[in-house]
């Protein structure tokens, strides 16, 4: 293929556009601008040439390694080579793949899309779990029809631009042969059947935009990600079809005070140095009340101690996990003159020696007393 031609350009859609994108702008580009659609010879020659164009450029796009190929070096093999050209085997098998098959797969109830509903919740709350009322609109069955789409109650009846068959048959004879497509009726959507008077509320469609209200019930020990289904509470189908799931998506807000990790709860406390050094008893308020911590003498900055059971609930297990205590000893910045005594003497008994202020300081400290 040329390297000139922009297959992006041509379907008109972005570089960045999804799968379905770029199949959605091939469907419609192909329905609108089919040769079989121009009377005029002349016409009909530069519909053919177009159509050949938009039929490459989703044959590259559509496939990821073709994709990725022509992004990196701006060209790719043909993949029309030997075909003949846009009547050959290839291409009547892409648009046959998604104008003929595609239709025919319609006809049938349809099940209602999938929803998501993200959810955020203290920490607090998973230690025993917790109810949530949540509120949320979807497309339900309409209340007025009940679903049906007719405003009388009366069954769809066959389609009679298509008999019931959901598509549309074009047969064009050229010098290699017949070329035969199909594509979706436009009456009927490729559903085969429409219906007589179409309720005015939901313009046929059997369904309409509704609030819903819900209790969710998050389980205890839930964490970010942690994903609840709730079937058939989620868009209605057409035709019949059956309603999709309800995916609710839990996060647990940040706390101030404890960091979680797995079942595990992790806090910092500040203890003076006597405390460092003598030991001390902390009562210290976990997350579900309070917690005691024996600190034995001459604990160091950066000791953790581990208090068994008091960590959150463990989603998938038994019991819960623990509350981990960082200690971190806090040297005050200001001392007395006795204090100051006191400390020297302490070091003087084990050996160090101490700088002694000079006789400024002493006299400043005197009057600080």
């Amino acid at each position: 293929m040329p390297a000139h031609k922009d297959y992006y350009e041509i379907l008109g859609v972005r570089k960045d556009a999804t799968d379905q994108e770029i199949k959605l702008a091939y469907r419609d580009l192909a329905r609108r601008l089919h040769p079989d659609t121009v009377q005029d010879e002349q016409a009909r020659l530069r519909a053919e040439s177009h159509f050949k164009q938009i039929n490459e450029a989703y044959a590259v796009l559509s496939d990821a390694d073709k994709r990725a190929h022509y992004d990196r070096f701006g060209t790719v093999e043909s993949p029309f080579a030997g075909f003949g050209g846009f009547a050959g085997t290839g291409v009547g098998d892409i648009f046959d793949f998604f104008f003929g098959g595609g239709a025919r797969h319609a006809q049938g109830p349809v099940r209602g899309s999938d929803l998501r509903y993200d959810l955020e919740v203290e920490l607090r709350d998973v230690l025993d779990g917790c109810s949530r009322e949540i509120s949320f609109s979807h497309l339900a069955r309409c209340e007025v029809c009940k679903g049906s789409g007719s405003a009388d109650g009366s069954d769809p009846v066959p389609c009679p631009d298509c008999q019931g068959t959901g598509e549309l048959r074009h047969t064009r004879s050229t010098l290699l042969g017949q070329f035969v497509t199909t594509a979706p009726c436009a009456r009927c959507g490729g559903r085969g059947r429409v219906v007589r008077d179409p309720c005015k509320a939901c313009r046929g469609s059997g369904r309409s935009e509704q609030r819903k209200k819900m209790q969710i019930e998050v389980p205890a020990g839930a964490d970010n990600g942690t994903r609840l289904r709730y079937s058939g509470m989620g868009e209605a189908g057409e035709r019949g079809g059956p309603s999709g799931d309800l995916y609710v998506y839990v996060s647990v807000a940040p706390n101030e005070v404890f960091q979680r990790q797995g079942a595990d709860l992790h806090c910092e406390t500040a203890i003076s140095f006597t405390q460092a050094a003598l030991g001390a008893t902390l009562q210290l308020e976990g997350l579900d009340g309070e917690v005691t911590v024996k600190v034995p003498p001459g604990t160091q900055t950066g000791t953790t101690f581990r208090i068994g059971g008091r960590g959150v609930p463990k989603l998938r297990g038994r019991g819960r996990g623990d509350l981990v205590v960082d200690v971190r000893v806090v040297v005050p910045s200001k001392l007395t003159r006795k204090q100051r005594d006191i400390l020297a003497e302490f070091a003087r008994a084990g050996g160090e020696e101490i700088e002694e202020p000079d006789a400024g300081d002493r006299i400043r400290k005197a009057f600080g007393d």
